[in-house]
Parts: C-alpha cells; sequence; structure tokens
C-alpha cells in the first residue's frame, strides 16, 4: 500500500499544482457569484478527477495478474508511452513561454466566468480535471500504479480517496478560505492569480518534465 502512495503522489501533486485551474477557481471566486460557482468549480474539479482516476484505475483490471518475481512487459509499455507524453508536454509548455515584457494569454473562456452558475462553474471544473490532456495522463498513471498493484478493494479505495483529495487540494484551499473569510482574501487571491498568469508556462514545464521523467524510470523498471 505504502510504495502504491508513493508512486502515486507525484502525479497528484502534479494535478494539485496545475495553475490553470488555479486560477479559473480565484477568477470565480472574484466573481458576481462568488461562492455558488466557487463550490460548483470545486465540486465538479474532485468528481472529474475521481471520476477519471476511478476509470484507469477498473480498465488496468484487464491486465494480465502481476507475478511480484516477473517483469511487467504491459505495464511498462504503458508507463514509457505516458512518461514520453509528459515530457512532450513538458517542452510544449516551456516553448509556450511569454517573451520578456510580454503579457501572458489566458484561454479565451476564462472572459466568461464572471456570467457563470453553479451548473457551469462544476462543468467546468468537471472537463479541467478529467479532460484537459495534461491532468487526464496524470490520472491515467495513478489508475494504472493503483490498478496493477494487486490491491484489495478497501485498499484501492483508500489510494484512490488519498489521490483525489491530495490532487484537489490546490483548488478546494482557496474557496474554503474564501468561504471562511471572502473579505480577508480577496487581496491575497488576486496577487496568487497575478504570479500564476505570469509563471504558469514555467511552473508547468518542469513540473511535467519532473513527473516524465519519474514514469519513464517507472516504465523501464517494469521490464
Amino acid at each position: 500500500m505504502t510504495q502504491v502512495i508513493g508512486a502515486i503522489l507525484p502525479m497528484a501533486i502534479g494535478i494539485a499544482i496545475s495553475p490553470i485551474p488555479i486560477i479559473a477557481a480565484i477568477l470565480m471566486l472574484l466573481s458576481p457569484r462568488a461562492k455558488s460557482t466557487g463550490v460548483g468549480f470545486l465540486l465538479g474539479w474532485i468528481v472529474g478527477i475521481l471520476v477519471a482516476v476511478t476509470v484507469f484505475v477498473l480498465l488496468s483490471a484487464v491486465l494480465p495478474e502481476k507475478d511480484p518475481d516477473a517483469s511487467q512487459p504491459i505495464v511498462g509499455v504503458i508507463q514509457l508511452i505516458l512518461g514520453v507524453l509528459l515530457l512532450l508536454l513538458a517542452v510544449r509548455q516551456w516553448r509556450s513561454r511569454p517573451k520578456h515584457g510580454e503579457e501572458p494569454a489566458l484561454p479565451k473562456w476564462m472572459s466568461a466566468i464572471d456570467s457563470m452558475n453553479t451548473g457551469r462553474g462544476f462543468a467546468l471544473g468537471f472537463i479541467l480535471a478529467a479532460v484537459n490532456p495534461k491532468n487526464l495522463l496524470l490520472a491515467v498513471s495513478a489508475g494504472v500504479s493503483i490498478g496493477s498493484a494487486t490491491l484489495s478493494v478497501g485498499f484501492t479505495i483508500l489510494a484512490i480517496a488519498i489521490f483525489t483529495v491530495i490532487a484537489a487540494v490546490s483548488v478546494g484551499a482557496p474557496v474554503i478560505a474564501y468561504l471562511v473569510a471572502s473579505d480577508r482574501m480577496r487581496g491575497p487571491l488576486d496577487a496568487l492569480r497575478g504570479w500564476l498568469v505570469h509563471n504558469n508556462a514555467t511552473v508547468m514545464a518542469v513540473l511535467l518534465l519532473v513527473i516524465g521523467v519519474s514514469v519513464v524510470g517507472k516504465g523501464i523498471g517494469s521490464f
């Protein structure tokens, strides 16, 4: 169990540190419908992570039963492919960094956040968690790690829950903090949003590079 937690921890942190969802959550908390939209976004984010990782845990059950004394070429190939894709995304993110003095470009859908309601906030949170390519690759890697470990049902559910909680904490923290002390959180949230906007590409490039190398290493070790 502890080995599985150690294996999925980098992927969970990778999802948690994704700047775009955090920026979206902060923009919602600074919008006219801050509380309802922010809570909807958080719920969608949690459900999206939970659904994505659970699906790939279940899919990994079709892999041949694990023999602790034998190599696992199928798992190794999957991890190598995922690692290479993460490394390619890291290169893409690094090359997309804004030049010195250039204002970073944000997704166009962010301009519609002010007019969102709870339902749309939920849908956006779900999409960013479960459909976003970077997060989906990380969820696949975590799902394969959990599903191929031949854990009991109880420990599998626990591993999924731990992954979901860690991956959701970066969006959950500002939403909960705003609900507790909305007036005091506006300034810090706006400052955090500005920093994330200007450092989004760099943060994601470094993060994907580290996780990609880790996943490739696990894939090589499976042969």
